[in-house]
C-alpha cells in the first residue's frame, strides 16, 4: 500500500518557518526608534518652533508643511530603490544599518536653535525637516517591508505585527514619560529642556533598528534565494504603478479614511500644547500628564476595538 501522508513542511521555506520569539522581539523593536521620534515631534514640535525658537505660528506651520510634502514625494521613491537594491544583506538592511545615524542625527539638530534672526532659523529648519523626513523613510519604509521577507505564512506575520504594534505603542508612550522626567529635571530653560529631549530620544531611537537587524538578519539573508531583487526590466514603471493605484476607488477609500483619521490625530496632538498651557492656564508640567492620558486613553480603547 502506497504512503499518502502529506510530506513534512520544508523548514527552509519562508511559507511554513516558525519564527522564534527573539525574532519577532527584534523585528517589532525596529518600530520603536520612528515611533518615539514621530510621538515627539508630533506632540511638541509646533509648540517648540513657535514658544522656543521664537517662530511666527505661520512660519512654524510652513515648515512642518514642506517636510511632510517632501516626505510624501520621498516615499515612492525610497520604496523603488529599496525593492532594487542588490546587497549581500538583502534589500532592506542596507537602508536601516547605513540610515539609522543620519536619522537618529537630524532628528537631534531639530531640537538645536542656532540663531535669533526668523529667516535663518525658518531655513535651517527647513533644511533639516528635509533631511529627517528622508532619513525617517529610508529606514522605516524598508524595515516595514521585512514582514514579507521573514515569512509569507499568514499567522507568523499576523504576530510579528503584534509585536512590531507593542513596540510602537510602548514607544509613543515611552516619549512622553521622558518628556516629564525630563522637563522636571530642567526646569526653567526650555531650550536646555529640548535640546535634551531631541539627544535622549535620538539615541534610544537608533540603537533599536540595530538590534532589528542584528536579530532578524540571520533569517532573512538565509532566505534571500527566495526574495530575489526585483528585476527592473520587468517591473512597473513608477508612473504607471500611480496611474493603477488612483485608478483603484477601494484603495481611494481607504487613503481617504487614513488621510482623515491621521488629521484628528495630528491637530489633536499639535494644538494640545498651546490649549493646556495657554488657554486652560495650566503649569507646563501638566501638558506631558495630559499627553500620557490622552495616549493611555486611546492605548485602552485598542483593546476595546479588539
Amino acid at each position: 500500500m502506497s504512503n499518502t501522508s502529506p510530506p513534512p513542511p520544508d523548514s527552509n521555506n519562508p511559507a511554513t518557518q516558525k519564527l522564534s520569539f527573539s525574532t519577532k522581539l527584534a523585528y517589532g523593536a525596529g518600530d520603536l526608534g520612528p515611533a518615539i521620534t514621530a510621538n515627539v515631534l508630533v506632540f511638541f514640535l509646533m509648540f517648540f518652533f513657535t514658544n522656543v525658537a521664537g517662530l511666527a505660528a505661520g512660519t512654524a506651520s510652513n515648515i512642518l508643511l514642506i517636510g511632510k510634502v517632501w516626505d510624501a514625494v520621498n516615499d515612492p521613491i525610497v520604496g523603488v530603490l529599496s525593492d532594487r537594491t542588490s546587497h549581500p544583506w538583502g534589500r532592506r538592511y542596507p537602508w536601516m544599518v547605513y540610515g539609522a545615524i543620519p536619522f537618529g542625527i537630524f532628528f537631534f539638530l531639530q531640537w538645536i536653535v542656532p540663531s535669533t534672526n526668523p529667516t535663518v532659523l525658518f531655513w535651517y529648519y527647513v533644511i533639516i525637516a528635509i533631511l529627517f523626513n528622508t532619513a525617517y523613510t529610508a529606514v522605516n519604509l524598508p524595515y516595514t517591508a521585512l514582514t514579507p521577507e521573514l515569512t509569507q505564512d499568514y499567522n507568523e506575520r499576523t504576530s510579528l505585527n503584534s509585536f512590531r504594534f507593542a513596540f510602537s505603542i510602548g514607544g509613543s508612550i515611552l516619549s512622553l514619560i521622558l518628556a516629564q522626567i525630563i522637563f522636571a529635571v530642567f526646569k526653567g530653560n526650555p531650550i536646555e529642556q529640548y535640546l535634551v529631549l531631541g539627544a535622549i530620544c535620538a539615541v534610544i531611537s537608533v540603537l533599536p533598528l540595530y538590534w532589528c537587524f542584528l536579530g532578524t538578519r540571520k533569517h532573512v539573508i538565509a532566505q534571500l534565494p527566495e526574495n530575489p531583487v526585483e528585476d527592473s526590466s520587468t517591473s512597473l514603471p513608477l508612473k504607471e504603478q500611480l496611474r493603477i493605484a488612483f485608478n483603484n476607488r477601494p484603495f481611494l477609500y481607504v487613503i481617504g479614511i487614513y488621510l482623515c483619521s491621521w488629521l484628528g490625530v495630528q491637530l489633536t496632538a499639535s494644538i494640545l500644547p498651546y490649549f493646556v498651557i495657554d488657554w486652560m492656564k495650566l503649569p507646563s508640567a501638566t501638558f506631558t500628564q495630559t499627553a500620557i492620558a490622552v495616549q493611555g486613553t486611546a492605548l485602552a480603547m485598542l483593546f476595546v476595538w479588539s
